[in-house]
């Protein structure tokens, strides 16, 4: 494979983004190389593009952005996978295993996450035509869930571990607490855990209807209508915003439950917790995923309208204008780049 055949996206910095042409990886042993068709946008890629940090990891090197991806495997050594065969990768290389947690492995010190700055050197992302894992990242994709749902799978799967933070879901009041990407996902997360009802709450409207779409029984838009006091057994915090985290312990009831799935910078926050002590209140932080991508696999393929959080597909040669569409959380829900090469930009839907 020649380096002109094999584009790759580099943030440099902030505000900083280039596609270059680079020499193309052969896989080792133990590796599979994938031809990458579509990888979305993540929170994370924002911050690193727009800030030039995501959170206390600073963009140091150029760096590869991308874990949410799908593609089809293109060499495989071993010869398992037929070139052709379609995939996702579960994102994670664990570190080592430590005590206490020996049965989580998304939390063993020393990891390494596609398209993280959090190394030194950076791990490279999936933002690039030819990618080189590890075979035991790989996940054959079943029949019934093509590459265009399986870039949800990553995203689907950390929405899935809030709701396996959060417990048992039969039967619950649930609230998810922003909609953007990831608080869409949690409301099929939270349906698909047996949860009762559903109450999505954001700041926008936009985001609150496509909420709806998703599956959402009621819909509390901040700033304009009421959150009801002790009305829900789990609330997933999807937002990120410390405001958000104070309205969560008034909204969950004695006792409930409080997963916080949205990222935090790394600085010290105002939050109120009296009524998390008052009331007894499980504060409970996910983190990535252990193996939920597995489960997120096949709940793409039970529950088709789970793809309509991608709102927008965008070709690889306009990368820097599938960022501007993916920080407009009115216009966007989840936005993704395509590197297939006959791809057109993909508006609503």
């Amino acid at each position: 494979m020649s380096a002109e055949a094999n584009r790759a996206v580099y943030i440099d910095g902030k505000d900083r983004i280039a596609i270059r042409h680079v020499g193309a990886a052969e896989p080792g042993e133990g590796e599979v190389r994938i031809r990458v068709q579509r990888v979305g946008i993540c929170g994370s890629d924002l911050h690193y593009f727009f800030e030039g940090a995501n959170g206390e990891y600073a963009v140091r090197e150029p760096l590869i952005p991308g874990h949410e991806m799908s593609g089809v495997v293109e060499t495989d050594p071993r010869g398992e996978w037929a070139p052709g065969t379609t995939v996702t990768v579960h994102p994670a290389r664990f570190g080592t295993e430590a005590p206490g947690i020996e049965d989580q492995p998304h939390l063993w010190p020393g990891g390494s996450y596609l398209g993280s700055a959090a190394t030194m050197p950076h791990t490279q992302g999936a933002m690039v035509d030819l990618l080189v894992v590890d075979r035991g990242m790989v996940r054959v994709l079943p029949d019934g869930v093509g590459t265009a749902e399986a870039v949800l799978a990553e995203p689907l799967g950390v929405a899935l571990h809030g709701a396996t933070r959060a417990g048992d879901l039969t039967g619950a009041r649930v609230l998810v607490s922003g909609a953007g990407p990831i608080g869409l996902l949690a409301v099929a997360a939270a349906r698909a855990r047996g949860a009762a009802h559903v109450t999505v709450s954001d700041m926008l409207d936009e985001p609150l209807e496509r909420a709806r779409e998703i599956g959402a029984d009621a819909v509390v838009r901040v700033g304009r209508d009421e959150l009801a006091a002790e009305a829900f057994d789990v609330v997933l915090e999807c937002s990120g915003a410390p405001a958000a985290i104070s309205s969560a312990g008034a909204a969950v009831r004695r006792r409930g439950v409080v997963v916080q799935i949205g990222m935090l910078p790394n600085t010290p926050q105002g939050v109120n917790l009296a009524p998390f002590i008052s009331k007894e209140v499980d504060l409970r932080g996910a983190f990535r995923f252990r193996d939920e991508i597995d489960e997120a696999i096949a709940l793409l393929g039970r529950r088709p309208e789970i793809a309509r959080v991608v709102t927008h597909v965008v070709p690889v040669a306009d990368v820097g204008g599938a960022f501007e569409i993916a920080r407009d959380a009115r216009a966007s829900g989840k936005v993704v780049v395509s590197f297939e090469p006959d791809a057109n930009a993909s508006y609503g839907g």
